[in-house]
């Protein structure tokens, strides 16, 4: 029995035989317009020859044959090209794939053929900071599906399974709350919670088109289930809806060096492991979609330019989707309540803030008053000792006091400034087996940016804004001991410093009030008015490419997070300092199915 008689034994339909019939007419055809084109034969390596050399030569460098989908993928790869164009009814046909990242396919050291045509699939990589496969979807490598005209489809994605273990229970999906572990006071500090989902399956699609020789123009559309529609729960369907994580259209100008994006895609203060382009974010390899404490991070609505200098130098310009959100004291303070009155005043001002939302925008959510875009503008460098960037990040914040009732009322707009300055790196250790990974983001306002989501601002005691001053920042080494085998380890830390304004009634009223009374945190089923200050986390996991077959891949993952959580400092029911911290710990394990790459 052959070689391709043994790889589809078990797809003897009747529509499979009537394929594979075709494109031995379509190679026949082919044959013809060699002969009537090329009157004297030429000594030419055949495709055959060219994947068996190819083949030998993975042989030797060490890389084993593998298996693969038994769809095949008709393109040239690589391989010599014809004469002329493929042609039906004498119109010239394109070819399915023009992907240039591939692998050749053997079985038992053999090219893999569908009717004389090798059959070839990209390979997943994991020896980047940040694989593609994992933060991503790794569509970029994938063969284009199908084309419309001149436009390439392709198609992304993996199915995913992940079982959550937590100590605590935070009624939590795949996205941990990590601000949320509860203080001992709390009766969900005293049990665990198991937590398995399929949410994190992801799907994605790349349309791209190609004007010009140096003119690239694409559109990216990228989804997950993590959304929670009315009828969303756990007791019998678990029907989970798909939600947009982003949607964009880009184009590029090589010549010119220039890039521009518009749409949802990952923020420009995110890291990149190289480059300023879209899907080479430096995201941790991690299992979590809420990803870990401290590193920076938003995917919003934006608009997005991009300058490279010889590829090396990089400036980016970034147009972004503002909110802003709130801490207070008093956790039943809600927008449009009164203030407590500062010390010399008998009342103080209502506070407007933010609003629900409507037309189209979640009618259960609230979204800040917001009076300008975040703006982000960022330098980077690649380097043969790593990639680095710096930036810097722009934003407003704004609130309407109302002083008086009926006639006499007033309304006033309050903003202010914030924002800061941050930076990352990817660095390569030890011939690329390690990488060292970083990043930082210091200022006012930037609680929105870490995955703790600390608060952005509170109130001066006039009712307007008062961003906080934060930091945000992680460090972690990737590893790659095999090349089926990822490891990583990562620390983050989150902090907020205090805004206080003194009250009429001798206490302090803001973020982080150092008189508040704290006992109840401690108290089972007391009332706890503890707001957080810092929030320290470490983590280390891994992933194992453990099955490369014909059909896809399937890989497994394990990530463990411990994450401390510190208050800041009040008082107990004696009038004694008290700092209340909590603790959680949570264990990811996942498998994911990769039916697009081999």
């Amino acid at each position: 029995m052959s070689i391709s008689d043994r790889a589809y034994a078990d797809n003897s339909s009747a529509e499979i035989a009537q394929l594979r019939s075709m494109v031995l007419q379509l190679q026949d055809q082919v044959k013809e317009l060699r002969q009537q084109r090329l009157p004297a034969p030429r000594s030419v390596p055949t495709r055959h020859e060219t994947l068996t050399r190819g083949s030998a030569s993975a042989t030797r460098t060490g890389h084993p044959a593998r298996f693969i989908s038994e769809t095949p993928v008709l393109g040239e790869h690589g391989a010599v090209q014809f004469a002329g164009p493929m042609r039906i009814d004498g119109q010239p046909v394109a070819p399915y794939s023009t992907d240039t990242t591939v692998t050749p396919v053997t079985v038992a050291g053999d090219p893999l053929t569908v009717a004389g045509e090798p059959v070839a699939v990209p390979d997943i990589n994991l020896s980047s900071s940040s694989p593609a496969f994992l933060t991503q979807t790794g569509v970029d490598t994938a063969p284009a599906v199908f084309r419309i005209g001149s436009v390439s489809v392709k198609l992304g994605g993996f199915i995913d399974m992940s079982n959550i273990f937590r100590d605590k229970n935070l009624t939590a999906g795949p996205a941990t709350p990590w601000g949320s572990f509860p203080y001992s006071g709390n009766p969900n500090a005293h049990v665990s919670e198991y937590r398995p989902t399929a949410q994190l399956s992801r799907f994605s699609m790349l349309v791209e088109g190609k004007p010009s020789h140096d003119v690239t123009v694409e559109a990216y559309v990228e989804g997950d289930f993590g959304g929670s529609g009315s009828n969303s729960n756990g007791v019998q369907t678990n029907s989970y809806v798909p939600r947009m994580r982003q949607a964009y259209l880009a184009a590029d100008d090589n010549s010119l060096g220039l890039h521009f994006l518009a749409g949802q895609a990952w923020s420009l203060t995110t890291g990149y492991s190289k480059t300023l382009l879209r899907r080479h974010e430096q995201l941790p390899p991690v299992v979590d979609s809420n990803l870990i404490p401290g590193v920076t991070f938003t995917r919003v609505p934006q608009i997005r330019f991009i300058k490279d200098f010889d590829r090396k130098w990089w400036l980016g310009l970034s147009v972004e989707a503002p909110q802003a959100t709130v801490g207070f004291d008093d956790s039943s303070f809600s927008s449009g309540d009164m203030l407590p009155a500062a010390a010399g005043h008998t009342s103080g001002p209502y506070v407007v803030y933010n609003s629900t939302g409507s037309g189209m925008l979640d009618p259960e959510a609230h979204y800040s008053l917001d009076v300008a875009p975040d703006i982000v503008l960022k330098g980077a460098v690649d380097t043969s000792a790593g990639h680095y960037e710096v930036y810097g990040l722009a934003r407003w914040f704004r609130t309407v006091t109302i002083t008086g009732s009926g006639y006499g009322g007033q309304a006033r707009s309050h903003v202010a400034f914030g924002g800061g300055v941050g930076g990352s790196m990817a660095v390569p250790l030890f011939s690329d087996k390690i990488q060292l990974v970083g990043d930082v983001l210091a200022g006012q306002g930037i609680g929105r940016y870490g995955p703790s989501q600390l608060p952005d601002m509170t109130f001066t005691s006039g009712g307007a804004p008062s961003p906080l001053k934060q930091i945000n920042g992680s460090l972690g080494l990737i590893g790659h001991p095999a090349n089926s085998l990822l490891l990583y380890t990562y620390g983050g830390i989150e902090s907020a410093h205090r805004s206080t304004y003194s009250g009429a009634d001798g206490n302090y009223y803001g973020y982080g009030s150092p008189n508040t009374n704290l006992s109840g945190c401690a108290i089972m089923l007391g009332t706890c008015n503890a707001e957080t200050q810092t929030l320290a986390s470490y983590t280390l996991g891994g992933w194992w490419h453990l099955l490369d077959g014909r059909y896809g891949s399937i890989m497994a993952g394990l990530q463990y997070t411990y994450v401390r959580k510190f208050a800041f400092r009040g008082i107990d029911d004696a009038g004694l300092t008290t700092r209340p911290t909590a603790n959680g710990n949570t264990v990811f394990v996942t498998f994911r199915y990769y039916p697009f790459q081999n």
